[in-house]
Parts: structure tokens; C-alpha cells; sequence
């Protein structure tokens, strides 16, 4: 039963670390471009910013100088 007297404050004192935890991170964005790092992986380095797979996600294309549509070049 003593145990109890301890424990049960340290897992509140644990709850609420997270809770502030959690908090933080959102307040701090790190919650604020989910999609950004999914699509870098499908791009090359070649990018010194890595800004193609944001302008992808916002619907600018990548490279001005190619054209947007989407044709294979056999059609």
C-alpha cells in the first residue's frame, strides 16, 4: 500500500510531462508540413532547398522550363 503513495504521483507527474510534451511540439510546428517528407523521398537531391516535393503538395509544378501536362510522348 505505501507503494501506492509514490507511484500514483509519479505517473501523474509522467502524464503531465507528456501532456507539456505534446503541447510544445505542436505549439514549436513540428506538426505543420505532414506531407513535405513523404514526398521528398520521391525526388533527387538535386534540389539544394528540397522545396519540389512542397511546391509538388501546392500544386506548382516543379520545373517551369517542362511542360504541366501530363501526355506520354507516344500519344
Amino acid at each position: 500500500m505505501p507503494a501506492l503513495y509514490v507511484m500514483i504521483p509519479a505517473a501523474l507527474l509522467i502524464v503531465a510531462i507528456a501532456i507539456y510534451i505534446f503541447f510544445w511540439a505542436v505549439d514549436s510546428g513540428q506538426y505543420d508540413d505532414l506531407d513535405g517528407p513523404a514526398h521528398s523521398i520521391l525526388f533527387d537531391d538535386q534540389d539544394p532547398n528540397h522545396q519540389a516535393a512542397i511546391n509538388e503538395a501546392d500544386g506548382h509544378p516543379t520545373d517551369p522550363a517542362k511542360p504541366t501536362d501530363k501526355t506520354p510522348p507516344h500519344a
